[in-house]
Order: structure tokens, then sequence, then C-alpha cells
């Protein structure tokens, strides 16, 4: 894979200075794959470099989901989430590169947004969504967690109270919740999020982006603890992932059951 015109997992398309980057697995609900991450890193890293874009968007495929996370049949059927360029699954350089891309990245949640999809959105500097789309965690049904940015930056966003409720009850939101919740920008009826999206493109393209650039490298300072923490937690959690309770989780979930950990109580 050298370039975007390789792609098969993403598509990618720049409009007006706007990069459109989207998650083409709509028969997976766009949940990533190994190969997916590599893609969405590279689409990045190339509207990073583009000096015709000034705002990426990040989407789903179809009307369904925006994302909903790792892809569980994958690691279902293979082990693990398949094969990719370095050998290594890159979903910390996709957390990592989203953050450092010196351009506002818009997630447009057309769907649902859930596990590893909810952390991709939370991480885009501004959400809009569906009034369709919907939005939580599963990684505590699935033997899974996401440290770091996922929750600890997930808190700055909404607060403590909110963002332990969504990975200790794995509670789903509406868009309208989201909302009230201060999870995303906006709401708008789904045959308008694309155009709602360009909109807010349009008014940023218009603004200095080397302003826009120190701006997003301020805000993004003070938070920044939250990579190397993920960092710990992904080490921690590939060695979880080995383990009985980790592997009752996944099992339940393609199964479609309840799991139980009820063996794993401290």
């Amino acid at each position: 894979m050298s370039s975007v015109e390789n792609f098969t997992d993403v598509t990618y398309e720049v409009e007006d200075g706007l990069a459109w980057i989207t998650i083409n697995r709509p028969d997976r609900y766009n949940a990533f794959r190994a190969q997916t991450v590599d893609e969405l890193v590279l689409a990045f890293k190339t509207a990073w470099g583009d000096k015709n874009v000034g705002t990426i968007a990040l989407t789903g495929a179809g009307e369904k989901a925006f994302c909903s996370g790792g892809d569980q049949k994958q690691r279902m059927e293979t082990g693990d989430y398949g094969p990719s360029e370095s050998g290594l699954f890159e979903v910390e350089a996709l957390h990592r590169v989203m953050r450092d891309v010196p351009k506002p990245v818009i997630a447009a949640v057309n769907g649902i947004a859930i596990g590893g999809g909810h952390v991709l959105h939370v991480l885009a500097d501004l959400s809009i969504a569906a009034d369709t789309a919907t939005f939580g965690q599963n990684g505590p049904r699935v033997g899974s967690f996401d440290a770091g940015l996922g929750s600890g930056y997930l808190a700055r966003v909404i607060g403590e109270k909110r963002a332990r409720e969504i990975w200790f009850m794995l509670r789903r939101l509406s868009a309208e919740e989201a909302m009230d919740w201060g999870l995303v920008n906006k709401v708008v009826p789904a045959a308008e999020l694309k155009d709602e999206v360009r909109d807010w493109a349009k008014t940023m393209n218009s603004y200095s982006p080397t302003a826009l650039k120190v701006l997003k490298q301020s805000f993004n300072t003070d938070t920044e603890q939250f990579v190397s923490i993920g960092n710990m937690a992904y080490t921690t959690l590939n060695m979880f992932s080995e383990t009985a309770e980790a592997q009752e989780g996944i099992n339940a979930f393609n199964e479609k059951r309840q799991p139980d950990f009820r063996a794993h109580q401290a």
C-alpha cells in the first residue's frame, strides 16, 4: 500500500479544502481491522501534507454506523485484527495522528459510535452528529478497556461522573443525550449531516491555518499525558486479551450471549 488510490477499507476525497476520510466497511458496521487502521493513518497523513486541505472530516459509509470499534469477527476468525503493513496493530498511531495533524478534525457521526469507534469521535476536535446516531462503550462487556485517551480524556470532555457512567454502566446515549452531555457540538437531521460538516469546514478554512494549528497544539498540551497512559494500558490489554476472562467476553459477544465473569471476581 503506497497511496490512497490503493485503499480497500477506507475512501479518501477532497472537496473545497475539506478532506473526507470514510471508513468503508458497512457490512461490518465500519469496524476496523489492522488494514483499516493502516489506511486511516495514511489518509490523515495525506491530508496533513496536502496544502489544499484545511480541515478533515472522519465518517462511516452507509447510514447505520460511524464506527463500531475493533472488528470482533476478525478476532474470532484469526485471533487478531489481521495483517498490517508493519506487523503491528497501529491503533495508537491512529489516535496519535488525529491529535497531531495540525488541522481541525470533524467527526461526522452518521450512526452508531461504539467502543473504539466512540474513542475516534471523542478524539476528533469537533463532533457533529446525525439525529439517528448513538454513542457508548462496550469494553467491559467483551473483556476489554481503553485507558488513557479513551477514558481519561473522555472525562475531560464530559466530566468524571458521566465518563464513569459510560464505562461502568455501558450507557448508550442518543444523539440528543450526547448533545446534552457535551459529547457532541451539534445534532442535525441525518440528511443534512454532510452539508453541516461542509459549512463548519468552510468557516474554519477561511481562518488563519497557522492560528488554528497553534490553537490545536495548545488545546492538546493539557491532556498529552493520556497518550503515554494509553500506551501503557495497550501493553496491558495485549496481555489481558490472552486470559480466560477476556476470552469469555469475546466468545460471549460472538455467540450472542451474556458473558459469565463470576469466576474472575477479585
